[in-house]
């Protein structure tokens, strides 16, 4: 009995110091909701070559009239969250990044050793610190298999990188689809799908297709373009175009997790994910602040007081000097609009993440609009369009207007169509100092 009360008051009194340990600052919280303790100050970083997009309400669609009578257009009032967008469209060196750590990274998993390591969990990963030198003999040698063979050689360079070769594989989640009633349902009466069941993998070549070019234009010479365009450093500046809204797509997802890995590894909390515009997005960044206006510039003209074309498009009657361009031109041609964007009309139409429906404005939400839809293979080709906004260096000046919307389809590559990337911000405003509300 006498060693059951010492157990007792051995209890008590650990209870007893613990609540006297927490009320001299272990835990001083005082039976307060006041949340964990111990959270970092953070706030969001801003990814370089973005500008930050505040939040706002605009009248989105046209703003002139409908010289087509396509009725794609019917404008609504809609308000849009914050966000980053490249100041420029993706540039050829930039998607050029890409491509390479691509090459980098198959070929350090064929070479293995000391390019591919394992964490604490005995899981594998690429070590990026080892220098990969292509020009070693030995490392020729262990990844041959990525260098066109046979009569695919040409001018007898038998270490030329096979591009065919480079793809990128990753995965992500559909949310939408996880969204569906059907879910809801099972998951209220105890049975939700595992996350495995939304799971989407992707297998996408990541090579610019450098024959649109000639493919696109007719009875044109182009083959120099063919050739040289995304090769060539005197196009580093230049869009990246032949790259399809998939690769558009895996592009984005390769940026975030080169990003997020980077503040993984000096202890930071990741960001959200790059990602394709949506077009509710895409059109108030081009307004750039100035509602009901034509053009990224105010309007409604396309030349400046001096007479001078504001964007490389196809100005007269196909007088495509005329505005200083002719094909392409580098992506800081031209003045940026009042958000400090550069070409958000004319140069190359831009991909957005939204499927093309004519008549979507009709049905869609007023804060951040998007009509998602992800085709597959099988889907008939009305399925398969995405739209693209800001008209190109071929087109004449009704497609530059912000309003104009048209499409291209999700799996073709144009020799007039890139993109550039946003990243929704977390916060009310960039301007709210240690605060995310």
């Amino acid at each position: 009995m006498r060693v059951y009360k010492n157990i007792r008051l051995l209890t008590f009194g650990t209870i007893c110091l613990g609540l006297f340990l927490q009320s001299c600052g272990l835990n001083n919280t005082k039976g307060q909701l006041v949340g964990v303790k111990g959270r970092m100050i953070w706030n969001h970083p801003q990814p370089f070559g973005t500008v930050n997009i505040p939040t706002g309400t605009y009248h989105m669609g046209q703003s002139d009239q409908d010289i087509i009578y396509a009725l794609t257009s019917r404008p609504m009032q809609v308000t849009v969250q914050s966000f980053f967008m490249d100041d420029t469209e993706i540039t050829n060196n930039e998607y050029r990044q890409f491509v390479h750590w691509v090459r980098d990274s198959m070929a350090r998993k064929r070479l293995g050793d000391e390019y591919i390591l394992e964490n604490d969990n005995g899981d594998e990963y690429i070590n990026w610190k080892t220098k990969l030198r292509y020009s070693d003999p030995e490392v020729k040698e262990n990844i041959t298999e990525m260098f066109y063979q046979g009569d695919d050689i040409f001018e007898g360079d038998i270490y030329e990188f096979d591009i065919r070769g480079f793809k990128y594989d990753y995965h992500w989640m559909d949310l939408h689809e996880a969204s569906k009633r059907i879910y809801y349902e099972d998951t209220r009466k105890g049975n939700a799908p595992s996350r495995s069941t939304f799971r989407r993998d992707e297998m996408v070549p990541v090579y610019p297709d450098t024959l649109c070019w000639i493919r696109d234009f007719t009875y044109s010479f182009n083959d120099p373009l063919t050739q040289l365009y995304f090769y060539h450093p005197g196009y580093d500046d230049y869009p990246v175009v032949g790259v399809s809204w998939k690769q558009a797509k895996a592009f984005a997802h390769w940026r975030t997790k080169y990003l997020n890995d980077y503040y993984k590894s000096i202890g930071m909390p990741k960001v959200n994910e790059f990602r394709l515009p949506t077009e509710a997005e895409w059109e108030y960044a081009a307004r750039g602040g100035r509602d009901f206006n034509p053009y990224p510039w105010g309007g409604p003209y396309l030349r400046n007081s001096k007479g001078c074309f504001l964007a490389n498009f196809k100005p007269l009657r196909g007088n495509y000097s005329e505005d200083g361009g002719y094909y392409p031109v580098k992506v800081t041609s031209y003045f940026p609009n009042d958000y400090g964007l550069y070409c958000m009309a004319g140069n190359v139409s831009e991909w957005t993440d939204n499927a093309y429906n004519e008549g979507i404005n009709a049905v869609i939400d007023d804060m951040n609009p998007f009509y998602y839809y992800d085709a597959s293979e099988d889907d008939n080709g009305s399925m398969k369009r995405k739209s693209i906004r800001g008209g190109s260096y071929k087109d004449v000046g009704y497609w530059l207007q912000n309003g104009t919307r048209t499409f291209e389809y999700q799996d073709t590559a144009k020799a007039y169509v890139g993109f550039r990337c946003v990243m929704t911000y977390m916060g009310r405003s960039i301007k709210d100092k240690n605060s995310n509300y």
